[in-house]
């Protein structure tokens, strides 16, 4: 499509809904800004509330996108982000200033943005998690299969944290076990993580849950267009006396559920069915301490996309033809975590003690024909874990220039990981006989993590924060092993208006247990499904160096910029891939590696116009495979043992870029992302094309029902409709081609209750 047509068709679309009464207006045009929670600022000045208005979803959400402002994390009060209505509740607020004092980033790098900013995104509240975090510097799309983003160029090597209490792995997948209607702010920590942040340590995404409302009531929103797709999603909250109760819940349905294999609009076979439910209750024992609980639940169903005219390579139960386009592959995925948390806050002292736990199963069903015409193996894999765990963090104010701070995190899982095989024997020349059976590969396994660290926090005067830790960590799983690994942080801010940071790490990440079960080999023997290396290590944890250093900068009022630096020297370097049918990765380690990059921030900000670009650069190389080896052929085995060769998720320039503007009483959004191409081809020796995706989003306020407001959005995902690859089904662990979205229409309409 022309630009001409889609101009003419979003003028009209605006006058369309243009005709707002002057008070609306007036409502809309203060626009909040997001703000780094850490950093210490004026106090806010509030708006006068207008007398006789009810609070609308369009004063509440008249908001610019996501302004993600880099920042060294300093400690201090957390700023609130104010927009045209009167401040937070102050739940959420005490809730930040706990964790910040609790759990201070000092010396990483921090990308935040808050609720506001998440629902003025294209697509706004139905946005995938991962698709709000692809607007952060650093951050790589993927396809779902390969875990659906990647933060500096790292395999996956994030931890996901609720309200401070981290969220354990589940078996791997790719459905949104984490949905964006229940997050109050959010925040990316990358860099050199301070002492309590172990394990997972490319990233931190840190949530701190929505607070009820002052007044209990909610919303109910109903969305749907392209592609077959229907959504109904809820929220609730309400407080009484010492108690205080928020859900969220969301129904999905559409025809694409995962990439396409094709560049075409719509694609095979696609359906997926969805539903996740958040719920948060907390009870006030007195004014220190609070008892807070914390549930959720992903069911997820998916057919797996064909892709039509592939040839046959084998011949089963006397079939020797198959159209593609006919398979019928399905996947099931399901996660239920619950959390438990005592905290408390009195003088000098902060405290939490919680108890985790995380439930989550993968079933993939293959078409048992199908799947042996085509690959030679039908495989029905099932996965599942169950994680119980604990733990405690502690904060100590000896003075205001002195803070030392301990904790400790202990888990067991116990993993199930089967493999149930229709395959076909070899007779002596190595030719498949078309006598399929079965064979079975089940591996369980109970395994162990401890943690502990302890750090101190001294400001050295009031310009200079330094921050030490030493943590331990201990795993007894499919290998045992240990590491102590200091971390250090500074944080110099020499001008006003000018932060620098600077941290180094010693990181210690163990493999995820399911996706490091090991394999017996000698099943597959004389088999289509016989490896080429007969070789299966078991996976090793990742040792790692993490330098990083970085700058902010405020030139004048409304520019603000970035740049960060950083460094990484690997041991053991953890990666995964799909080598199957089923969308489930498995394991394995590079001997040597290093990952080093550059990522620029801006945000600018000039009356109603708030807007931010971001651009990354990035390199990460690998050495020799030193785990399941039997993965790989011959000749990539060869040359990646004499070669440092790019991870398949290694990509060089990724950048993001938005806008906000309030019109005539309506906002409108635009954000996009660019990236330079994911690795292809032999060994990754190539890659795919470079793409951008724009997207767009008009809403406003269109009435009141039942003293309510109603609330309509229209949304252009992929406005250019420009069909791109994210993969084409060749690099190392790449088993299928994956396409970008093509262009789509959709509505949403919000009702207050």
């Amino acid at each position: 499509m022309s630009r001409w047509p889609a101009r003419r068709s979003l003028v009209f679309l605006a006058a369309v809904l243009a005709p707002l009464p002057d008070r609306e207006a007036a409502a809309q045009h203060a626009l909040p800004d997001i703000e780094v929670s850490q950093k210490p600022r004026k106090q806010a000045r509030l708006r006068p509330q207008q007398p006789a208005r009810p609070t609308t979803t369009a004063t509440r959400h008249a908001a610019p996108l996501p302004i993600l402002r880099a920042a060294a994390a300093v400690p201090g009060p957390p700023t609130q982000a104010l927009g045209p209505t009167t401040a937070q509740p102050s739940a959420e607020l005490t809730n930040a200033a706990r964790l910040d004092r609790l759990l201070p980033k000092i010396g990483a790098s921090q990308y935040s943005l808050d609720r506001a900013a998440i629902e003025a995104l294209p697509q706004g509240n139905e946005a995938p998690l991962d698709k709000v975090l692809l607007q952060a510097p650093g951050v790589t799309q993927d396809s779902a299969a390969s875990g659906g983003l990647h933060v500096r160029n790292e395999h996956a090597n994030l931890q996901y944290r609720i309200n401070g209490i981290l969220l354990p792995d589940g078996v791997s997948g790719f459905g949104q076990v984490l949905d964006t209607g229940f997050i109050g702010s959010l925040s990316l920590i990358t860099g050199a993580l301070p002492a309590q942040y172990g394990l997972r340590t490319a990233g931190l995404i840190d949530i701190v849950s929505r607070p009820p409302p002052e007044t209990p009531g909610g919303n109910l929103t109903l969305y749907g267009g392209s592609h077959a797709t229907g959504q109904t999603f809820f929220e609730y909250g309400a407080k009484s006396g010492p108690w205080e109760v928020f859900a969220t819940g969301r129904l999905v349905r559409n025809n694409l559920g995962l990439e396409n294999p094709t560049p075409s609009h719509e694609a095979i076979h696609d359906l997926t069915q969805q539903g996740r439910f958040f719920g948060y209750a907390a009870y006030a024992i007195d004014d220190t301490t609070k008892l807070s609980y914390i549930t959720g639940t992903s069911i997820a169903n998916f057919h797996i996309p064909n892709n039509p005219n592939q040839p046959p390579n084998f011949e089963a139960f006397g079939v020797g033809w198959f159209d593609s386009s006919k398979l019928n592959e399905i996947q099931d995925e399901r996660n239920f975590y619950n959390v438990i948390a005592l905290t408390h806050s009195a003088g000098p002292v902060d405290a939490q003690l919680s108890y985790f736990s995380r439930y989550s199963t993968l079933h993939y069903v293959p078409d048992q024909i199908g799947d042996l015409v085509f690959n030679g193996v039908a495989s029905d894999v099932y996965r599942a874990s169950l994680v119980n765990g604990l733990q405690g963090d502690a904060a100590y104010r000896v003075n205001d220039a002195h803070t030392f701070r301990a904790g400790f995190i202990t888990s067991g899982e116990k993993t199930h990981v089967v493999t149930n095989s229709s395959l076909e024997p070899l007779d002596a020349n190595g030719v498949p006989i078309d006598q399929p059976y079965g064979v079975y590969d089940s591996n369980a396994k109970v395994g162990w993590i401890a943690g502990v660290y302890a750090q101190d926090e001294w400001k050295l005067s009031d310009r200079l924060t330094l921050n030490g830790g030493l943590r331990f960590d201990q795993i007894w799983q499919f290998v045992d092993a240990d590491q102590v690994s200091p971390r250090f942080g500074l944080v110099f801010k020499p001008l006003d208006g000018t932060t620098l940071h600077a941290g180094y790490a010693r990181n210690f990440t163990p493999p995820p247990q399911a996706l490091a079960a090991p394999t017996s080999l000698v099943l597959y023997n004389n088999t289509t499904l016989q490896p080429a290396i007969p070789y299966s290590g078991p996976v090793r944890p990742e040792r790692a160096h993490v330098f990083d250093v970085g700058a902010t900068q405020k030139v004048g009022r409304e520019l603000e910029v970035g740049l960060d630096f950083y460094y990484k020297r690997a041991r053991n370097l953890l990666d995964d891939g799909q080598f199957g049918q089923a969308y489930a990765l498995t394991a394995f380690n590079y001997d040597r590696a290093y990952n080093t990059g550059v990522e620029l921030s801006s945000k600018f900000e000039s009356g109603g116009l708030r807007a931010y670009a971001n651009l990354a650069w990035g390199r990460q190389r690998a050495t020799q495979w030193t785990s399941n080896q039997f993965l790989f052929g011959p000749d990539e085995y060869s040359y990646v043992a004499n070669h440092y060769i790019y991870t398949d998720h290694a990509q060089t320039w990724t950048g993001s870029a938005g806008a906000s503007y309030v019109f005539w009483g309506t906002r409108g959004s635009i954000d996009m992302i660019y990236g330079s191409g994911l690795r292809s081809g032999f060994a990754n020796t190539t890659h795919v094309s470079p793409y951008a995706q724009v997207n767009l989003s008009l809403s406003r306020e269109i009435g009141v029902v039942f003293d309510k407001p109603l609330t309509l959005r229209f949304d252009i995902v992929n406005l250019f409709d420009h069909a791109y690859e994210l993969r084409d089904g060749s690099g190392i662990g790449v088993f299928a081609p994956q396409y970008g979205p093509r262009r789509g229409f959709f509505v949403a309409l919000k009702q207050a209750f």
